[in-house]
């Protein structure tokens, strides 16, 4: 009977994506900085070139996109910019600029994006003990853009991207075809992110062994959230949790 009752040791962890592995934010802050030195080239007055890139960034934050209604993120995103420009500016802006802050915002963001030579290295020495899964949420396009973009695919025995499922992150649905697809159990896993309500919530939900919230900015845990099993400051101290369930 006591065999039963037994903790299994974890033999797979699930990561996610973007501000647990990279760091996306430091990214998009680069991105943000071409697109007003862009801007500024095509003499757009400085006064309104902040509140442009701020208008995008909170559609960004807000949007919601249906690939059935025929259109690309890219078309999605453009417009975004044209939106930002011509609430800013009060006047229909070229099509063309819009286009431009677009493709300087994605291609930049794309160029710096990386997997540090800590977090690879880290990846490399967890993958000869445990079965390493990613499930990301987003866009189809623009999370495999990502993940090609830091060269980071060979290191996990299956990579989810959360657009091409009915449902993402904290849906467990998406954890179900997860252990499905990789062969595993929820209590063999240990769920790592740094969204409280996708990756902590999904993880608690899903069934996981323990989960972990990366808590980059060492933020307080807002009142009434979700409570992770651990917190750590970045992925990079994962070994000393690992230790302890072990």
């Amino acid at each position: 009977m006591w065999n039963t009752m037994e903790r299994r040791a974890v033999s797979s962890i699930i990561f996610d994506f973007d501000n647990t592995l990279v760091d996306t934010a430091g990214a998009g802050r680069i991105a943000i900085q071409k697109v007003c030195e862009l801007l500024k080239s095509m003499h757009v007055p400085e006064s309104h070139i902040k509140d442009i890139c701020d208008h995008f960034l909170r559609k960004l934050l807000h949007e919601s996109f249906d690939p059935s209604e025929g259109k690309t993120i890219d078309d999605v995103r453009i417009h975004h910019w044209y939106e930002a420009l011509q609430e800013t500016q009060g006047t229909d802006p070229d099509a063309a600029l819009a286009s431009s802050c677009y493709y300087t915002w994605n291609n930049t963001r794309l160029q710096v994006l990386t997997l540090t030579p800590e977090v690879r290295s880290l990846l490399e020495e967890l993958q000869k003990n445990y079965k390493l899964l990613l499930i990301t949420n987003g866009d189809t396009q623009t999370q495999w853009e990502k993940i090609e973009a830091v060269g980071c695919k060979g290191l996990f025995s299956l990579v989810v991207v959360g657009g091409d499922h009915p449902e993402q992150k904290p849906a467990r649905s998406i954890f179900t075809h997860c252990f499905e697809s990789a062969g595993v159990q929820p209590q063999d896993c240990v769920m790592v992110g740094d969204s409280l309500s996708t990756d902590i919530q999904g993880g608690i939900d899903a069934g996981v062994r323990a989960t972990v919230w990366i808590n980059s900015d060492c933020k307080s845990l807002p009142l009434g959230s979700v409570t992770p099993d651990y917190t750590l400051p970045s992925v990079l101290n994962l070994n000393d949790v690992l230790l302890e369930l072990s």
